[in-house]
């Protein structure tokens, strides 16, 4: 199965199990970068896996 190139902000929430505000929060902090196009926003497949591999925590 292929995955989509983009994602829209819904989507990433549902993915993640959080809020859409979350989302909207981490973009407006540029911890996750998004494209707006017209008046939504897009994130990047991989710019959402560099989120997710940037905010993943090690057992110690």
């Amino acid at each position: 199965m292929l995955e989509k190139e983009f994602y829209r902000v819904d989507d990433v929430a549902n993915k993640l199990d959080v809020h859409i505000m979350t989302i909207y929060r981490y973009i407006k902090a540029g911890k996750l970068p998004a494209y707006k196009i017209g008046k939504e926003f897009r994130i990047k497949h991989s710019d959402l896996e560099d989120f997710l591999e940037a905010t993943k925590t090690t057992k110690s």
